[in-house]
């Protein structure tokens, strides 16, 4: 058996950019990725805090230090600019190692930068 636990969390990023027309995912700031140790191409479920809705997508890294979060494709319909969002992965782990695993969390303030970790 397995569970799926928390392993990486990204809250209150705010939303930079919106893309309609392309084909898919979230970009994140490269930097905000490695802290989180989230990959380029993960799937992630995105919460939007400030409309209450969620979506699964994966992630495309963005200029490192840009603060750049955007929603890409169909998912810009379910977010606009200075929506806040959490970002969130998820890893399945036998229950010995899931009772283990420490999350990286951050949390997001003013411009998408890191006001702490968690």
């Amino acid at each position: 058996m397995e569970v799926f636990v928390l392993k990486s969390k990204i809250h209150n990023a705010t939303i930079t950019e919106t893309s309609l027309h392309y084909e898919g995912s979230i970009t994140i700031d490269a930097n905000l990725i490695k802290k989180t140790s989230l990959f380029p191409y993960e799937k992630v479920l995105v919460s939007n805090i400030s409309r209450g809705t969620r979506l699964e997508t994966y992630v495309i890294a963005g200029k490192a230090g840009s603060g750049v979060i955007g929603l890409n494709g169909a998912a810009a319909r379910l977010g606009a600019l200075g929506d806040r969002v959490t970002i969130m992965a998820f890893a399945s782990l036998p229950p010995k190692q899931a009772r283990e695993i420490k999350p990286k969390i951050i949390v997001l303030g003013e411009n998408n930068k890191i006001a702490r970790t968690v």
